[in-house]
C-alpha cells in the first residue's frame, strides 16, 4: 500500500490571492479573491483552475484537490503547504494548502459578499441545486470513500457508508429548504396582524473533525445552505481532501461562486485560523464538532460578538445491560456501538454497564464476538474490520486507558496492546473487573476499548450512566416495558439507543445534553439552527 499511497502535485500555475481592493468591501489585512461587485453570483463556469493532485491507484485525479477554494477558485497559501498522511502506513498522501488567518478572514468576505445573493434565491432553486450535489456524491460515491479511507482510515466498507450518510444529509435537506415555513398571528386590535419570517443567519463558519470527515460537513453545511446562508468550512487537519473534493462536487453541482469555501490548514495554525473564524465581524454562526475543551476555546471567541452558535462536543455514553436482556442482540449491538471505526466516534459506546445476574454471559459472548467477527488490517484491504486509529497520540491514550485499569486490578478478556502491524494499529480490546475510579470509566476513551463494570440495580446503573459531565448518547438493552420507559427517561443524555447500538440517521436529531454541545443537527429541526425568527407587525389593516 505504500507505493500506492503517494501524490504528487501538478505543476499548474497558482492563483495568487489579490490585494485588499479587489473586493467591493474591503478590509485591513484581508486579501480577497476578485469577486463580482453586484449582480448574481457566477455559476460554476470555467473559473481558472488548480490543485488536482496526480492520484495513487484508484484514486481519482478529478477529485483530489489541494488548494483552498474561495470564491469559486482554487487558490494556495501564502505560507505554503501541509502534508496528509495515510495513518495506516505514514506514507504522505499529499500536500495541501496551508491556509492562515489572512487566507481564512477572506473566505469570510467572499462568504459575505456571496450571502447578499444566496439569501434571495428561491427555496425551489436551492432545493435543486442541494440535489444535484447530492446526485454527484451518489454518482462518485466509489472515489469519494476512497479518498476517506486513505485519509482516515476507515475500512473502504465503512467508507462506503458514510458517503452514503454524508449524501443524504444533501437530499434532506434540499427537501427541508422548501419546508421553511412562517406564521400568521391574530393579534387582540383589529386593525394589526402578526406575521413571523423565518431568515437565514448569514455567513456561517463550519469547524469539523476527522473521524468523519464527509458526513459531519453535509450535516451542517446542508441545513445552512437550504436556509440561504453561506459558509467557510475549515476541515480537520488529518483529513481534509473529502472536503475538497466536496468543492469540487459543488462546483460541477452550480452551488454559485461563494456559497461553499474551504479552507484547509494545519495543525500549527489551526488556532488561528479558528480565532479568525470565530470572531470575525462578517461570521454571524459557527458550527463546530470536536472536543468539549476546543468547543470552549471557540464559545469565548463567539461571545465577543454575541454569534450563533451550534456544538456537538464529546461524549461518554453508557451502554447498560440488564437481566432482562436478550443477550446476544446485546453482543451484537455492543459489537456495531464500540468498534465502528475503531472505536473513533463521539457516539461510541465507553461504558458498559452490565447487570449482574447476566455479567458473565454477556462478556463471555462478547469476546467471542471480538475474536470471531472483527480484523484488523488497512482499511482497502477486504477483510479489514478495524482499521488504524488516527495518529500516535491516539493510540498513547488507548494505552494509557489499558494501563491504568489493569493496575487498579481489571483484567484484559482480549486484545489490550499495540496490533502487531505497528504504527497506529491496536488490537480490539475488553476488560472485566473494571470499577469507577478508572480513567476508561471517567474520561472518553476514543479508541477500541471496551471496559465493563458490573452492577447491581437500575439505580446504580443510572446513577453511575448519569455520573459524567457530559451527555450526547446512551444505549441500553432490557425486555421489561416498564423499565424501558423509565430508563429512557432519566438518561441524562441528548440521544438514547432502545435495544439498538447504532442511532444515528438523517431524519433524527443529533444533539446532547450537559457539556456535550449546544443545539441540533440532522432531522427537520437542524435547519432551525440557521435561520433568524422576525416578527413584523402590519397594521392598519
Amino acid at each position: 500500500m505504500t507505493s500506492c499511497l503517494q501524490l504528487q502535485n501538478c505543476r499548474a500555475l497558482r492563483l495568487a490571492w489579490p490585494p485588499p481592493g479587489a473586493n467591493a468591501r474591503p478590509r485591513p489585512r484581508c486579501p480577497l479573491p476578485p469577486l463580482p461587485a453586484a449582480g448574481p453570483l457566477p455559476g460554476p463556469g470555467p473559473h481558472p483552475l488548480r490543485g488536482y493532485s496526480r492520484g495513487p491507484a484508484g484514486l481519482s485525479q478529478a477529485l483530489l484537490r489541494t488548494d483552498a477554494f474561495v470564491g469559486g477558485r482554487w487558490l494556495p497559501a501564502a505560507a505554503g503547504t501541509f502534508p496528509v498522511q495515510d495513518p495506516a502506513s505514514g506514507t504522505q498522501i499529499g500536500q495541501v494548502a496551508d491556509c492562515g488567518a489572512v487566507e481564512a478572514r477572506g473566505a469570510v468576505s467572499a462568504a459575505h459578499q456571496a450571502f447578499s445573493s444566496w439569501r434571495g434565491v428561491s427555496a425551489k432553486e436551492r432545493s435543486s441545486l442541494l440535489r444535484k450535489w447530492y446526485d454527484l456524491m451518489i454518482k462518485n460515491k466509489d472515489d469519494l470513500a476512497k479518498i476517506i479511507t486513505a485519509e482516515n482510515g476507515k475500512p473502504i466498507k465503512e467508507a462506503h457508508g458514510e458517503v452514503l450518510y454524508s449524501a443524504l444529509f444533501l437530499e434532506w435537506f434540499s427537501e427541508e429548504a422548501r419546508r421553511i415555513y412562517g406564521d400568521v398571528i391574530y393579534t387582540p386590535a383589529q386593525d394589526r396582524r402578526g406575521l413571523v419570517l423565518k431568515q437565514p443567519v448569514g455567513v456561517a463558519a463550519i469547524i469539523t473533525p476527522w473521524n468523519f470527515p464527509s458526513a459531519m460537513i453535509t450535516r451542517k453545511v446542508g441545513a445552512a445552505l437550504a436556509a440561504g446562508c453561506t459558509v467557510v468550512v475549515k476541515p480537520a487537519e488529518d483529513t481534509p481532501l473529502s472536503a475538497l473534493a466536496l468543492g469540487e462536487l459543488a462546483n460541477q453541482a452550480g452551488i454559485p461562486a461563494g456559497v461553499y469555501n474551504v479552507v484547509p490548514c494545519s495543525r500549527q495554525k489551526t488556532k488561528e485560523v479558528g480565532e479568525a473564524l470565530c470572531t470575525d465581524p462578517l461570521v454571524s454562526k459557527i458550527s463546530f464538532t470536536g472536543s468539549t475543551a476546543t468547543g470552549k476555546i471557540l464559545l469565548h471567541y463567539a461571545a465577543d460578538s454575541v454569534k450563533r452558535v451550534s456544538m456537538e462536543l464529546g461524549g461518554h455514553a453508557p451502554f447498560i445491560v440488564f437481566d432482562s436482556a436478550n443477550v446476544d442482540q446485546a453482543v451484537a449491538g455492543a459489537l456495531a456501538s464500540k468498534y465502528r471505526n475503531s472505536g473513533q466516534t463521539c457516539v461510541c459506546s465507553n461504558r458498559f454497564l452490565v447487570q449482574k445476574g447476566i455479567h458473565d454471559s454477556f462478556v463471555k459472548k462478547f469476546a467471542e464476538a471480538i475474536e470471531r467477527e472483527l480484523r484488523v488490517g488497512h482499511g482497502f484491504e477486504e477483510k479489514t474490520t478495524q482499521g488504524p486509529l488516527i495518529n500516535e497520540k491516539a493510540v498513547e491514550k488507548v494505552e494509557k486507558h489499558v494501563s491504568d485499569a489493569v493496575s487498579k486490578g481489571a483484567t484484559i478478556v482480549t486484545g489490550g496492546k499495540r496490533h502487531r502491524f505497528g504504527k497506529n494499529f491496536f488490537e480490539p480490546t475488553l476488560l472485566s473487573n473494571v470499577t469507577t475510579d478508572m480513567l476508561c470509566s471517567q474520561e472518553e476513551t476514543f479508541g477500541p476499548l471496551a471496559p465493563v463494570i458490573k452492577f447491581d440495580t437500575e439505580e446504580e446503573a443510572l446513577a453511575i450512566a448519569n455520573s459524567a459531565d457530559v451527555g450526547l448518547a446512551g444505549y441500553f438493552y432490557s425486555q421489561d416495558p416498564a423499565q424501558i420507559w423509565r430508563v429512557a427517561e432519566q438518561l441524562e443524555v441528548g440521544m438514547v439507543g432502545v435495544n439498538e447500538g447504532l442511532l444515528s440517521t438523517v431524519e433524527c436529531p443529533f444533539g446532547g445534553v450537559k457539556q456535550s454541545g449546544l443545539g441540533r443537527e440532522g432531522s427537520k429541526y437542524g435547519i432551525d439552527e440557521y435561520l433568524e425568527l422576525k416578527y413584523v407587525c402590519y397594521g392598519g389593516l
